[in-house]
């Protein structure tokens, strides 16, 4: 498989799911400094222009959600979706939550351009942007990790996709003093063999 990425994007959460999943594959940096996700080349792999986007040999796959359950679909052993129907459901919530809702609020503040055209507009969103995501913050504090992961002690597809998202907290200026399951949850995640590795290959700064 190859998965198409760029380093501090949410296309992390899908290298860590991988590596979770026990999923051999081969990294292909997107670069978005040089635009390389606007570029013909790169939109006949995925035409929406962002990442994460996995080439797993019979098609391209899509959305960071999307891509974690085919993993935890395909590598049932690595036992990453729960079988009780509410702990499923909660774990997806949490997903569905990230994907509508926080990493939105965080795309508001470098990416106010896909919301916008006037820089006065801009400006605004990136002055509430903190605000949001401390506010979201709380609510994963509060309601979304039932022990040192999204389901207590067991790790699932959740897990990368919010520890991905939580690692954006400093840089938006989110003061994380406040959060400590937060804080426990992304030491417990730092620990894990998985997020070392991409790490180590420099799919996350």
């Amino acid at each position: 498989m190859k998965l198409y990425y760029m380093p501090g994007t949410i296309s992390m959460a899908a290298a860590i799911g991988l590596h979770e999943a026990g999923v051999a594959f081969e990294p292909c940096l997107v670069n978005f400094k040089d635009g390389a996700q606007t570029k013909p080349e790169y939109h006949a792999i995925n035409p929406k222009g962002r990442v994460p986007a996995l080439d797993t040999g019979a098609g391209v796959l899509t959305e960071t959600g999307a891509i974690l359950d085919y993993l935890a679909a395909i590598r049932p052993e690595a036992g990453l979706v729960p079988d009780a129907p509410e702990d499923a459901a909660h774990m997806r919530a949490v997903m569905y939550y990230l994907a509508s809702t926080m990493h939105v609020n965080h795309a508001h503040g470098p990416r106010g351009i896909r919301w916008a055209d006037s820089e006065a507009s801009h400006a605004d969103m990136r002055a509430k942007m903190p605000l949001n995501m401390a506010e979201n913050a709380a609510y994963v504090e509060a309601y979304c990790l039932r022990g040192t992961f999204v389901l207590g002690d067991q790790i699932s597809i959740a897990d990368p996709y919010l520890f991905t998202v939580c690692s954006w907290l400093e840089a938006d200026k989110v003061d994380v003093s406040g959060f400590p399951k937060i804080l426990a949850f992304r030491a417990a995640m730092e620990a894990r063999a998985s997020v070392k590795a991409v790490r180590a290959a420099g799919i996350m700064p």
